[in-house]
């Protein structure tokens, strides 16, 4: 009889309650774009989505290299699942990279939270999502230092599917987030 793994279970019913966490977010971030007079709200146009759009790149492709992963693990090759958690955490390290960068551009612009409902709104939101990818990478970081203790496999095989779980589940909401955010400055 197969077990039934109890980590995915757990990371399931943890994600169900950040789909709702988020869903508000979300929400609260569109009813004040709609709502908001111009001038209260404010400042959309100083964020870049081009140069985000890379960020956004490095993050959906650390998607690809934690699926390839995963694949080299399925076959009992440590080193490759290892090469490719690594590149992981490189891509995932690399879109917080832009994300402070483009933090510390705002910040010189004097958009700070407390500026204005935009302000409030986009750091809230992108922040809370930059939050979660941190968690991921540290999750992910755990995962690699197990791999150079031996014997990597058994509980730390379910841990893996869990992880990739929530980080997957991170990735998808930045699509919605980018979106949201920034390709609707284009239009």
């Amino acid at each position: 009889m197969k077990r039934f793994n109890t980590a995915k279970l757990a990371m399931a019913m943890f994600i169900g309650s950040e789909v709702v966490f988020f869903g508000f977010l979300i929400a609260s971030f569109i009813y004040y774009r709609a709502n908001a007079a111009p001038a209260v709200y404010g400042n959309a146009n100083v964020l870049d989505p081009a140069r985000t759009l890379i960020f956004t790149f490095c993050l959906l492709s650390s998607s690809g290299t934690l699926w390839l992963a995963e694949r080299r693990l399925a076959a009992a090759h440590t080193a490759g699942f290892r090469s490719w958690l690594i590149a992981t955490i490189v891509l995932g390290a690399a879109f917080i990279g832009g994300q402070a960068w483009e933090y510390i551009g705002l910040v010189s612009k004097l958009i700070v939270p407390g500026r204005n409902l935009f302000a409030a709104s986009f750091f809230t939101l992108t922040g809370f999502h930059g939050f979660h990818v941190c968690c991921g990478l540290i999750s992910l970081g755990v995962l690699l230092l197990l791999t150079f203790r031996g014997n990597f496999g058994g509980r730390e095989i379910s841990g893996v599917g869990a992880v990739s779980m929530y980080w997957h589940f991170v990735d998808a909401v930045w699509i919605a987030i980018y979106s949201l955010v920034y390709l609707t400055v284009w239009l």
